[in-house]
């Protein structure tokens, strides 16, 4: 299968993947991985690695010099920012080598945020719109639309859709979304 014409990859990017969706960048000292999976319409800036094995969706940004390994799902709309990493082994050892079904899988939701800097610890998920701060260690799941501090990552609020942490009434103060916590705890879309 021959990448889409469209797909732009700097003269000092690597792109090893024919399976880069239509309109995607790929930027100087960036490397994708045969095997890795990019959907359209990404920006896959400076010194990003995406390993194969890796599934990027459409409209993802990666910031410069994220790291994305194998067993890493990143659904689509998502943002990554700088240096922020995965992981995909509980218990690495340089003389044990794993691969496919021997490496913990991780999942970022549609519409997430992660900020620069932090770690994603394999076997998380996180959720639809959550955002986690710059600098994190996210250790568990992510709550949609919880935002989420530290290390351990420990939620101290709630995001809306577009990106800003709402306040106590869960009102958006920038597009004006309204949201409400069901009896479950989890929050909720009251009205667009």
């Amino acid at each position: 299968m021959a990448r889409d014409a469209s797909v732009f990859v700097h003269p000092q990017g690597l792109c090893e993947s024919d399976d880069v969706g239509p309109r995607t960048r790929v930027w100087a000292f960036a490397h994708v991985l045969a095997g890795a999976v990019v959907g359209a319409d990404c920006n896959v800036c400076d010194h990003a690695f995406i390993e194969a094995g890796a599934r990027i969706g459409d409209r993802v940004t990666v910031k410069n010099a994220v790291l994305v390994w194998d067993g890493v799902t990143v659904e689509d709309d998502v943002f990554l920012g700088p240096n922020m990493v995965f992981t995909n082994d509980l218990n690495p050892r340089a003389a044990i080598k794993k691969a496919g079904a021997d490496l913990v899988p991780t999942t970022v939701r549609r519409g997430a945020t992660i900020g620069a800097n932090a770690t994603i610890v394999c076997g998380t998920i996180v959720g639809e719109h959550a955002f986690v701060g710059a600098g994190a260690v996210v250790t568990s799941d992510v709550a949609p639309h919880a935002f989420v501090v530290g290390n351990p990552a420990r939620p101290i609020g709630w995001a809306c859709e577009c990106g800003l942490r709402l306040p106590d009434d869960l009102r958006c103060p920038g597009c004006a979304r309204a949201y409400r916590l069901d009896p479950a705890g989890s929050l909720r879309l009251d009205r667009p």
